[in-house]
């Protein structure tokens, strides 16, 4: 609901006649919302931001949430937002911070009087509420960006790519395996061959609880690409029930060798790579 100008100039002339009055107001209301979880320091600065972004809106003439002349207000109530989300705020406790004014303004309306009090107040709750709308959607931007950011993070420490021998890594898998994790574990081992030159690399699925043909498109894939760096790819964690799921499903993993456990396949690479084990030089002995 855009203000005219007539009631832009009357809400600019109460914000800055009653400024520490309402100010002052609308702080200890907000605080009571928080219930202490933010100091009175701060909250009186974010509410001194807000009031002067208001006061130069609506200076400006006829005022609305989404005109230019609300661009210093918008880019308040959004930094209030995303401080907000950050530091674990519910999008309800920011928005009610931005509508408590509305009793502030309200009282200074009734301890001031005149034939337009209802009138301006009505005008002015449109505006707030306004406000509260456009800060409730930055904090669900806000919050869906930390969330991707949080989900991309705890997929890159679900993959680890660990070094197991020289010029070995191992890519130790635990939990489902779907596409955007298939993604990520692809990129972090071919990154990390890149960065060892190890010609050997074990993909370790004892942590899998199940591998049906779409995991096993996505270790396949993976394995093609470390191919494809030169990297030759041992699959550990070979359980008799994936081997007979494997089996079940018709899923060829042609010439890749396969390992029941890590501890086979990193003996297998390292016979690979002509480096003698313990277990070999005791029975030599």
């Amino acid at each position: 609901m855009a203000l005219s100008a007539e009631e832009s100039n009357r809400l600019a002339g109460l914000l800055t006649g009653g400024a520490e009055r309402i100010m002052q107001r609308w702080t200890e209301i907000a605080a009571a919302s928080l219930r202490g979880r933010l100091s009175q320091g701060e909250l009186r600065r974010q509410v001194h931001e807000l009031h002067a972004s208001m006061v130069v809106a609506s200076e400006q003439g006829v005022l609305d949430v989404d005109s230019e002349a609300a661009t210093e207000l918008r880019a308040v109530l959004a930094e209030l937002s995303r401080g907000r989300a950050r530091q674990g705020f519910s999008a309800s406790e920011t928005a009610v911070s931005v509508f408590a004014l509305k009793q502030a303004l309200l009282e200074e309306l009734e301890a001031r009087g005149g034939p337009d009090t209802l009138r301006d107040y009505v005008a002015f709750c449109g505006l707030i509420d306004q406000m509260g709308l456009f800060t409730f959607e930055s904090f669900v931007r806000t919050r869906e960006s930390l969330i991707a950011d949080q989900a991309e993070q705890l997929l890159e420490l679900s993959t680890p790519v660990v070094k197991l021998w020289e010029g070995v890594v191992a890519v130790p898998l635990v939990g489902t395996l779907d596409s955007a994790r298939a993604q990520v574990v692809m990129e972090r081992l071919l990154q990390t061959l890149v960065d060892t030159s190890s010609p050997y690399a074990i993909i370790d699925i004892t942590g899998v609880p199940a591998v049906d043909t779409q995991v096993a498109q996505h270790i396949l894939k993976t394995v093609v690409a470390a191919r494809l760096m030169g990297a030759e790819c041992i699959i550990s964690g070979i359980r008799p029930q994936i081997a007979q799921t494997v089996v079940a499903l018709g899923i060829e993993f042609g010439d890749i060798a396969t390992k029941a456990s890590l501890a086979d396949a990193l003996r297998h690479v390292l016979r690979l790579a002509g480096v003698e084990t313990g277990r070999r030089q005791r029975r030599e002995a």
